[in-house]
């Protein structure tokens, strides 16, 4: 079974509060989202490998640690997962960046693909699918479906707000893809929404609502 990390760190915290607020601006609202990814990038990449590189500083030759040169994508999913991309490029500027489209049926709820693109060498990448919100997880269980079928091996979910119905799902329907949550929130309404949740993620980053 996959493991399922919820941080806790004063700084996410604190941004998850605020872009909760209705009266957060959409400029706002996108630079949190943005900062937000960041800080999660930082603690879900805790355990990319190391090893010795031997360099010279100005004093002397010296062995230091750095990336063993696993190669990692981000692959939102369209549209607000690319809300998260940047933060995600801000500490991993040589990542790689895939995009799965997906909507969602307003009255099933199920979600239909209208896009896949991933980069050619995804199968030797650790994979970040980014989704603001895992609401009933059909979104997120899909993609990575799409990024499986496409030769991905090593892949996490990354999001912002999740229920606990979507993450039962994603955990049912893919036991090794480990998920990082900002806030674990109550439940899902009768229409799908999370609660207390945020609104609609994808209206407040891109202003259309």
């Amino acid at each position: 079974m996959s493991k399922v990390y919820v941080f806790d760190h004063p700084l996410i915290q604190h941004k998850v509060a605020m872009i909760r607020d209705k009266n957060t601006t959409t400029k706002d609202f996108r630079q949190l989202v943005k900062e937000i990814a960041m800080l999660m990038t930082f603690e879900s990449t805790r355990d990319l490998k190391l090893e010795d590189k031997t360099i010279e500083t100005p004093i002397c030759e010296t062995t230091v640690k750095m990336l063993s040169g696993e190669d990692v994508a981000v692959v939102p999913i369209l549209r607000a997962g690319l809300g998260m991309v940047d933060g995600v490029l801000e500490l991993i500027p040589n990542a790689k960046v895939g995009h799965i489209g997906l909507y969602r049926d307003p009255v099933t709820h199920e979600p239909h693909e209208y896009y896949c693109k991933m980069p050619e060498d995804i199968d030797k990448r650790r994979i970040f699918v980014t989704d603001p919100m895992l609401a009933t997880g059909g979104s997120a269980v899909a993609a990575i479906d799409f990024v499986k079928e496409r030769g991905g091996k090593d892949i996490v979910f990354m999001c912002l707000i999740a229920a606990p119905e979507g993450i039962a799902v994603l955990q049912e329907k893919h036991p090794d893809v480990d998920i990082y949550i900002a806030a674990k929130d109550e439940c899902l309404n009768e229409n799908a929404y999370i609660v207390p949740g945020l609104g609609d993620a994808g209206d407040r980053i891109f202003g259309t609502k």
